[in-house]
Protein backbone atom coordinates (compact mmCIF):
# COMPACT_ATOMS: atom_id res chain seq x y z
CA UNK A 1 0.00 0.00 0.00
CA UNK A 2 2.79 2.53 0.23
CA UNK A 3 4.32 1.56 -2.58
CA UNK A 4 4.36 4.69 -5.01
CA UNK A 5 6.20 5.91 -9.02
CA UNK A 6 5.61 2.24 -9.46
CA UNK A 7 6.37 1.30 -13.28
CA UNK A 8 6.20 -2.51 -12.94
CA UNK A 9 5.22 -4.97 -11.24
CA UNK A 10 5.86 -8.65 -11.25
CA UNK A 11 4.79 -11.77 -8.68
CA UNK A 12 6.44 -14.72 -7.24
CA UNK A 13 5.16 -17.42 -4.98
CA UNK A 14 4.35 -15.79 -2.15
CA UNK A 15 6.38 -12.53 -3.14
CA UNK A 16 5.75 -9.32 -5.11
CA UNK A 17 8.65 -7.00 -6.64
CA UNK A 18 7.63 -3.54 -8.20
CA UNK A 19 10.09 -1.53 -10.54
CA UNK A 20 10.17 2.36 -9.46
CA UNK A 21 9.85 4.74 -11.66
CA UNK A 22 13.73 5.78 -10.65
CA UNK A 23 15.00 2.88 -11.41
CA UNK A 24 15.13 1.34 -8.23
CA UNK A 25 13.17 -2.09 -7.07
CA UNK A 26 11.61 -2.55 -3.95
CA UNK A 27 10.08 -6.42 -2.89
CA UNK A 28 7.64 -7.81 -0.19
CA UNK A 29 6.70 -10.87 0.85
CA UNK A 30 8.23 -14.10 1.32
CA UNK A 31 12.22 -13.89 1.45
CA UNK A 32 13.69 -17.67 2.14
CA UNK A 33 15.48 -17.94 -1.23
CA UNK A 34 16.66 -14.30 -0.74
CA UNK A 35 14.85 -13.36 -3.95
CA UNK A 36 13.04 -10.07 -2.20
CA UNK A 37 16.91 -8.70 -1.38
CA UNK A 38 16.54 -6.02 -4.37
CA UNK A 39 17.09 -3.06 -2.21
CA UNK A 40 20.50 -1.65 -3.52
CA UNK A 41 19.12 -2.27 -7.38
CA UNK A 42 19.78 0.30 -9.22
CA UNK A 43 19.37 1.74 -12.87
CA UNK A 44 16.75 -1.43 -13.38
CA UNK A 45 14.78 -0.65 -16.50
CA UNK A 46 12.59 -4.11 -16.44
CA UNK A 47 11.76 -6.75 -13.37
CA UNK A 48 10.64 -10.68 -14.16
CA UNK A 49 9.95 -12.90 -10.78
CA UNK A 50 10.49 -16.44 -10.72
CA UNK A 51 8.83 -19.10 -7.86
CA UNK A 52 11.91 -18.12 -5.59
CA UNK A 53 13.94 -15.15 -7.86
CA UNK A 54 13.99 -12.34 -8.92
CA UNK A 55 15.74 -10.81 -12.13
CA UNK A 56 16.41 -7.77 -13.89
CA UNK A 57 17.46 -5.79 -16.42
CA UNK A 58 20.07 -2.68 -15.61
CA UNK A 59 20.27 0.10 -18.36
CA UNK A 60 23.40 -0.79 -20.11
CA UNK A 61 21.32 -3.90 -20.72
CA UNK A 62 23.47 -6.39 -18.42
CA UNK A 63 21.31 -8.77 -15.58
CA UNK A 64 21.15 -9.02 -12.13
CA UNK A 65 19.65 -11.61 -10.10
CA UNK A 66 18.80 -13.23 -6.37
CA UNK A 67 17.27 -16.12 -4.94
CA UNK A 68 17.10 -19.66 -5.12
CA UNK A 69 19.30 -20.91 -8.14
CA UNK A 70 19.09 -24.42 -7.44
CA UNK A 71 18.87 -25.16 -11.48
CA UNK A 72 21.67 -22.13 -11.94
CA UNK A 73 18.50 -20.16 -13.53
CA UNK A 74 20.43 -16.70 -11.88
CA UNK A 75 23.74 -17.24 -14.41
CA UNK A 76 22.94 -14.34 -16.22
CA UNK A 77 25.85 -12.52 -15.13
CA UNK A 78 27.39 -12.73 -18.82
CA UNK A 79 24.51 -11.64 -20.36
CA UNK A 80 24.63 -7.92 -22.44
CA UNK A 81 22.47 -6.54 -25.12
CA UNK A 82 19.43 -7.41 -22.93
CA UNK A 83 15.84 -5.56 -23.69
CA UNK A 84 13.17 -8.28 -22.26
CA UNK A 85 13.89 -11.14 -19.52
CA UNK A 86 11.04 -13.71 -18.48
CA UNK A 87 11.65 -16.11 -15.48
CA UNK A 88 9.91 -19.46 -15.66
CA UNK A 89 9.78 -22.03 -12.91
CA UNK A 90 13.23 -22.65 -13.34
CA UNK A 91 14.56 -21.21 -16.39
CA UNK A 92 15.50 -17.24 -17.24
CA UNK A 93 14.64 -16.27 -20.67
CA UNK A 94 16.46 -13.01 -22.31
CA UNK A 95 15.71 -11.38 -25.32
CA UNK A 96 18.53 -9.77 -27.15
CA UNK A 97 18.42 -6.33 -29.11
CA UNK A 98 18.93 -8.54 -32.51
CA UNK A 99 16.19 -10.60 -31.76
CA UNK A 100 17.79 -13.46 -30.88
CA UNK A 101 17.11 -15.22 -27.36
CA UNK A 102 19.51 -17.07 -24.34
CA UNK A 103 18.00 -18.96 -21.64
CA UNK A 104 19.39 -20.61 -18.38
CA UNK A 105 18.78 -22.82 -16.03
CA UNK A 106 16.28 -26.11 -16.25
CA UNK A 107 16.21 -27.51 -19.23
CA UNK A 108 15.22 -31.76 -18.56
CA UNK A 109 11.82 -30.54 -21.25
CA UNK A 110 14.18 -28.51 -23.70
CA UNK A 111 12.39 -25.55 -22.42
CA UNK A 112 16.04 -23.70 -22.67
CA UNK A 113 16.23 -24.65 -26.55
CA UNK A 114 16.39 -21.34 -28.12
CA UNK A 115 19.34 -21.09 -29.68
CA UNK A 116 18.30 -21.00 -33.35
CA UNK A 117 15.27 -18.44 -32.56
CA UNK A 118 15.51 -14.82 -34.61
CA UNK A 119 13.37 -11.96 -35.42
CA UNK A 120 11.69 -12.51 -31.91
CA UNK A 121 10.31 -9.59 -30.59
CA UNK A 122 8.91 -10.82 -27.41
CA UNK A 123 9.65 -13.70 -24.85
CA UNK A 124 7.42 -15.54 -22.54
CA UNK A 125 8.45 -18.37 -19.67
CA UNK A 126 6.00 -20.94 -18.52
CA UNK A 127 6.90 -23.60 -15.90
CA UNK A 128 8.45 -25.96 -18.32
CA UNK A 129 7.85 -24.19 -21.82
CA UNK A 130 9.38 -21.30 -23.60
CA UNK A 131 7.27 -18.77 -25.80
CA UNK A 132 8.70 -16.23 -28.85
CA UNK A 133 6.77 -14.13 -30.78
CA UNK A 134 8.46 -13.01 -34.17
CA UNK A 135 8.09 -10.19 -36.22
CA UNK A 136 6.26 -11.10 -38.30
CA UNK A 137 3.11 -12.07 -35.89
CA UNK A 138 3.83 -15.56 -35.43
CA UNK A 139 4.70 -17.38 -32.40
CA UNK A 140 7.51 -20.28 -31.45
CA UNK A 141 7.68 -22.33 -28.47
CA UNK A 142 9.89 -25.09 -27.19
CA UNK A 143 9.51 -27.41 -24.05
CA UNK A 144 7.10 -29.52 -22.64
CA UNK A 145 3.74 -29.86 -24.56
CA UNK A 146 1.97 -31.96 -22.11
CA UNK A 147 -1.28 -29.83 -22.51
CA UNK A 148 -0.53 -28.71 -25.96
CA UNK A 149 0.77 -25.27 -24.45
CA UNK A 150 3.36 -25.88 -27.78
CA UNK A 151 0.99 -26.25 -29.85
CA UNK A 152 1.53 -22.35 -31.55
CA UNK A 153 2.69 -23.22 -35.05
CA UNK A 154 -0.61 -21.99 -36.65
CA UNK A 155 -0.93 -18.81 -34.57
CA UNK A 156 -0.80 -15.23 -36.76
CA UNK A 157 -1.49 -11.72 -36.37
CA UNK A 158 -0.05 -11.92 -32.51
CA UNK A 159 1.25 -8.53 -30.79
CA UNK A 160 1.60 -10.38 -27.13
CA UNK A 161 2.30 -13.73 -26.01
CA UNK A 162 2.48 -14.87 -22.09
CA UNK A 163 2.71 -17.86 -20.72
CA UNK A 164 0.99 -19.73 -17.94
CA UNK A 165 2.21 -22.85 -15.65
CA UNK A 166 0.93 -25.28 -18.53
CA UNK A 167 -0.61 -22.85 -21.00
CA UNK A 168 0.19 -20.24 -23.45
CA UNK A 169 -2.17 -17.04 -24.52
CA UNK A 170 -1.94 -14.83 -27.64
CA UNK A 171 -3.26 -11.36 -28.44
CA UNK A 172 -4.35 -10.81 -31.75
CA UNK A 173 -4.07 -7.73 -33.79
CA UNK A 174 -7.74 -7.52 -34.05
CA UNK A 175 -8.33 -7.61 -29.94
CA UNK A 176 -9.13 -11.18 -30.00
CA UNK A 177 -7.60 -13.91 -28.05
CA UNK A 178 -6.11 -17.52 -28.60
CA UNK A 179 -5.11 -20.03 -25.78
Amino acid sequence: GDWTDIVQVAAGTYFTVGLKSDGTVVAVGDNYNGQCDVGNWTDIIQIAAGPAYTVGIKSDHTMVAVGDNWYWQLNVGGWTDIIQVAAGSGHTVGLKSDGTVVAVGWNGDGQCNVGGWTDITQVAAGDYHTVGLKSDGTVVAVGWNGHGQCNVGGWMDIIQVAAGADHTVGLKSDGTVVA
